[in-house]
Formats: structure tokens, sequence, C-alpha cells
């Protein structure tokens, strides 16, 4: 039952990624952003309330540093899935589990065993392969925006687990991401026009919100109760059902050296957590590497 959460919520965030991509031919980067960030601080903010959890917080500037690189991803993620077949930024957004093997080694001196280093190379081999014959040119800046959330990303899920160790209940964490999201969401959407919000528009930035939030609860109980190193590997189905709904919605058809490309991403992320299990028993919950969503 808690690995069909986790399925759960890689459907929920893959429909997430058809909502951003539907309303990026509508909205700004700026004003997705916003969205995402607000309607996620309505949902969080009433968990919160229901749960009894307090807003004010001992460890105010974690808090700050992990929300400002969650912020600085997601910005990144719905850029890459405004210029990129929906699968490919998806993909690229996975690299994260990649980055924080990296990160660990050179920020907290973690020593990585062969395994690992061998599962972190296989995944750079994947990245070269998917961006180098596949991309055209005009779409090298999503794809570096793309790159670049799985790399701010893994900076998030390392603060998120030096919150969980600090003892902070995940809704505020989340509700913090939220918020800051909200405020730095708000200077980027006026910096531009702003679009009037008609049906189909309304449709697509609730469908951010809503599905983005929703997905991070399935992916919380998933983790909470499920075991860590399946969770983590069953959350690569968002690249499956991402890849499908590019096919039935834009007949994004990748070519097959794209689709080895997102193997060996695929297998290198799953790797990486296989090989680190012992490390990545002390993440907190819904934050070991593989989870999906820098919030």
């Amino acid at each position: 039952m808690q690995s069909l959460w986790m399925i759960v919520a890689s459907l929920l965030f893959a429909c997430m990624g058809v909502c951003v991509k539907l309303g990026a031919g509508i909205f700004s980067t700026g004003e997705l952003v916003f969205y995402r960030g607000f309607i996620g601080l309505l949902v969080v903010a009433l968990i919160a309330r229901l749960q009894g959890v307090p807003l004010r917080t001992p460890h105010w500037r974690l808090q700050i540093t992990r929300a400002l690189s969650g912020c600085a991803a997601l910005m990144c993620y719905f850029y890459a899935i405004s210029a990129l077949p929906l699968a490919t930024a998806v993909t690229l957004n996975y690299t994260s589990p990649i980055f924080v093997a990296l990160l660990l080694a050179l920020w907290f001196r973690e020593r990585l065993r062969g395994p690992v280093i061998a599962s972190v190379a296989l995944g750079f081999v994947g990245v070269v392969l998917l961006l180098k014959p596949t991309l055209q040119a005009e779409q090298w800046l999503g794809a570096c925006a793309g790159l670049g959330s799985g790399l701010v990303a893994s900076l998030a899920y390392i603060n998120v687990r030096e919150l969980g160790r600090a003892g902070e209940p995940e809704a505020r964490t989340v509700l913090w991401f939220s918020a800051i999201t909200t405020l730095l969401g708000i200077p980027w959407a006026l910096s531009g026009e702003l679009r009037a919000i008609d049906l189909r528009g309304g449709a697509a930035i609730a469908g951010v919100g809503l599905f983005g939030a929703l997905a991070q609860l399935a992916m919380t109980r998933a983790y909470r109760f499920g075991k860590t190193i399946v969770a983590a590997n069953l959350a690569y189905t968002t690249v499956i059902f991402s890849s499908l709904f590019g096919v039935l919605l834009w007949d994004e058809i990748l070519p097959l050296e794209a689709w080895i490309a997102v193997i060996l991403i695929i297998a290198s992320g799953a790797a990486v957590s296989v090989a680190s299990r012992p490390a990545a028993q002390t993440l907190p919950a819904g934050t070991a590497p593989g989870s999906r969503s820098p919030d």
C-alpha cells in the first residue's frame, strides 16, 4: 500500500508538470512559480493548523536556506518544462540524486564508495547522451535550466536532511518553502505583463498548485510509512508518466538515443540510492536521495 502511495505521488507530480506546460502558453514562469507557492501555502497552512504545528522555528536560518534553494530549483524546473519536451525536463531534474551524492562528499566530507562513484559516472554519461545529440540550438537554455534544477534541488534535499535531524516538523518546512516561493514569485511575476486568468488559465494554475501539494502529501506518506529505498526508486515512475503525457498531449516522441539516456539517468539515480543505503537511512521521511520535489 505504501508503494502505491509513491506511484500516486509520481502520477500527481507528472500531472503538475502537464499543468505547468499548459500554463506556460498563457503565463510567464514567474507567474507560475507564484501560483505554485501561493496555492501550496494555503493548502499546507490549513494542514499545519489542523496538526497544531506552530510557524515559529528556532532554525530559521536553515529554513530560509532550504526555502531559497528549493525555490530556485522550482524556477529552473518550471522554465525547463516550458522549453523542453516534458520527459526531457523531468529527467534532467532527476539528476538531483547524483548531485546529492557529490555534495555530500564535497560539503559534508562523506566518503563515496566505489559503487556510488560508478553510479554517479553512469548518470553523467546519460546526461551527455541526452543533451548532445537530441536538443535543438534554441533548447539549450532550457536544458541548462533543467540540469540546474537538479543541482540546486540537491542543496534543498541536504538542507531538508539537516532540518529533519534538528527535529523540524515537515509541515513547517514545506510551509516556509511555500511562503518564500510566494514572496519571490511576486516581483518576478510583476516584472512582466500580468495575464488575465480565464477558465483555461485558471484550471492550469489550480492544477499546478493542487497537484503539487497533493503529490507532496502522497510522497510524504510513502516515505513515512514505507521502505525508504523502495519509495526512492518508485519516484522515477514520474519520468514514465511524463513520457506518456508528452506523447498523448504533444506528440513528443523522443529519439532512441534520448530513451537510452533516460534509462541511464534513472538507473544511475536508483543505483546511487541503493549503493548509499546506510546514509539514506539517516534522512528524514520524504527526503532520501531520489525523492522528487524540491519542496
